[in-house]
């Protein structure tokens, strides 16, 4: 099975507006600190984690704790058509699965992928989305190595919280290209999900600005069929891939989506925190949420908080199940997507296709590959919304079907 992590980071809050605002969680439990925020000593401009632990130890120390999860594996190696899917991408030469947030911006330098501008820094720094809300959209096409040069600070504090004190658990939307695409709507998100969703999204860099943007402005248009609509209607390609001539898609990691999505059992009553950051009390007595980003399956105080719905149902066992059928039918209709590649290949190669039915297939074929590639690509490998993850590979094989059938 794909062994992904998905990482969360934010303290638990009831309502968030928007960009520079900020939301907080009702006092219970959790007995917060109102303090002052230390000033900034980071030459960005940004409080550090390092400053913060100052005030908050139990709650950096758990968010260190992330530099627990280091272990890498290939995709190419698990799933070798991969190269042959993305051939003439980055992602054909490079694709590991993500390790904690401690490790960002040594994953966005090792990367073999090439990342030209400074936009490919978007969600890996808080120093970056400092650089962005000071400078505005032209720190997106600043060059990569000069920018990388000037950041600090994997993902951390700034990033949700912004540099408040995080009293009540306050929560700061700090990338702005979400408050752009999203608005008002962002007060029919929970803020707890808007937080996660800052980066757990599927966005494109815009071809003229090279901004980070978001393909969507309401919760409805989160659909894969939908963005896959708005791509076509703007004729976006993130690459056009030689062999068969087609402009393809790359999806990113559309948990967000996926998570609020049409089929969804949890987002009407759960959010991103109650799944991956326990509630824990110190050997001091202080109760926290956690900011160790864990699976609830590999975390027993998470995983017991499902039987408020699901009785005496194994949990782990579930997920499980549900995971493994997921991850077989993502490699079923991944080699059939891998073999349509290479039919369509041959037949450009040969010209056999006339010219209506060769941009059919094309349309088909990249079609075909974004909808299995929403589901490949979002990390929770249906445990977040089966129903969306077997229905995009069902219309994945549906069209690869269809366009197999030009070439009869």
């Amino acid at each position: 099975m794909k062994t992904r992590v998905l990482a969360v980071a934010m303290m638990s809050a009831a309502m968030t507006i928007g960009f520079g605002s900020v939301s907080a969680l009702a006092e219970g439990e959790i007995e917060y600190k109102h303090v002052d925020a230390p000033e900034a000593i980071n030459e960005n401009g940004v409080v550090t984690a390092d400053q913060w632990e100052e005030i908050y130890p139990e709650i950096v120390e758990s968010f260190k704790a992330n530099a627990d999860n280091n272990y890498r594996i290939s995709y190419l190696d698990e799933d070798p058509y991969l190269s042959n899917v993305y051939e003439g991408y980055g992602f054909a030469i490079d694709y590991t699965s993500a390790i904690s947030h401690s490790y960002t911006l040594e994953d966005v330098n090792n990367t073999e992928r090439p990342h030209p501008l400074a936009n490919c820094l978007t969600c890996k720094t808080p120093d970056y989305t400092k650089l962005v809300n000071d400078m505005g959209e032209e720190a997106y096409s600043y060059d990569f190595a000069e920018t990388l040069a000037q950041m600090n600070e994997n993902i951390s504090c700034y990033n949700c919280h912004e540099n408040q004190a995080g009293d009540g658990g306050k929560l700061v939307v700090t990338h702005s290209y979400v408050t752009k695409a999203l608005g008002d709507e962002m007060q029919n998100i929970a803020p707890e999900v808007l937080a996660c969703g800052q980066c757990h999204i599927e966005y494109h860099f815009d071809p003229e600005t090279k901004a980070t943007t978001m393909p969507y402005s309401s919760v409805a248009e989160m659909d894969p069929t939908a963005i896959l609509a708005h791509y076509n209607e703007m004729g976006f390609n993130d690459w056009t891939q030689e062999s068969t001539g087609t402009g393809m898609l790359k999806a990113q990691h559309p948990e967000m989506e996926t998570f609020l999505g049409e089929g969804s059992v949890h987002a009407q009553m759960l959010n991103c925190a109650d799944c991956h950051m326990a509630k824990t009390t110190s050997d001091e007595g202080v109760t926290y949420h956690s900011h160790k980003w864990e699976s609830p399956l590999e975390n027993e105080e998470l995983l017991a908080s499902c039987v408020q719905c699901h009785g005496d149902t194994d949990m782990k066992e579930k997920v499980t199940a549900i995971q493994t059928e997921v991850v077989a039918r993502e490699k079923e209709v991944g080699a059939e997507l891998s073999n349509l590649k290479d039919t369509l290949a041959e037949a450009v190669a040969a010209n056999s296709l006339d010219e209506k039915t060769l941009q059919q297939v094309r349309s088909l074929y990249r079609d075909a590959q974004w909808y299995w590639d929403f589901c490949y690509v979002e990390n929770s490998e249906g445990a977040h919304n089966s129903a969306m993850s077997k229905r995009c590979l069902n219309n994945a094989e549906t069209l690869i079907n269809a366009a197999m059938a030009r070439f009869a």
